[in-house]
């Protein structure tokens, strides 16, 4: 069992900067694609970014590519999502989640097994 806690949410204004982190206990991230989405009110949830931790790769939705980055952080067993330059239209709940895999980051919610409580990101125009 992975249980994930995102941290580093917050009200922030148009154009400023945030930066997510996610925590895994009961397990290290390895061997696990680790991912973040987001829900905008009356939204569904959509994918933003991904990273296998093992092997490094990222993957970034192309609205999101350019000002979000993810990385891992091997010392912490965290994954960080760094968002710069945000917009109203980045308003979401923050979610990070994980799967079980062997190279591949799934970029759909329905192949994550396991979700954190999801953070509030406000970004205030």
């Amino acid at each position: 069992q992975v249980q994930l806690v995102e941290s580093g949410g917050g009200l922030v204004q148009a154009g400023g900067s945030l930066r997510l982190s996610c925590a895994a206990s009961g397990r290290t991230f390895s061997g696990y694609a680790v991912g973040w989405f987001r829900q905008a009110p009356g939204k569904e949830r959509e994918f933003v970014a991904g990273i296998h931790w093992t092997i490094g790769s990222t993957y970034y939705s192309n609205s999101m590519k350019g000002r979000f980055t993810i990385s891992r952080d091997n010392a912490k067993n965290m994954v960080d999502l760094q968002m710069k330059n945000l917009k109203p239209e980045d308003t979401a709940v923050y979610y990070c989640a994980c799967a079980a895999r062997l190279v591949a980051v799934p970029t759909t919610e329905l192949e994550y097994a396991y979700w954190g409580q999801g953070t509030q990101v406000t970004v205030s125009s």
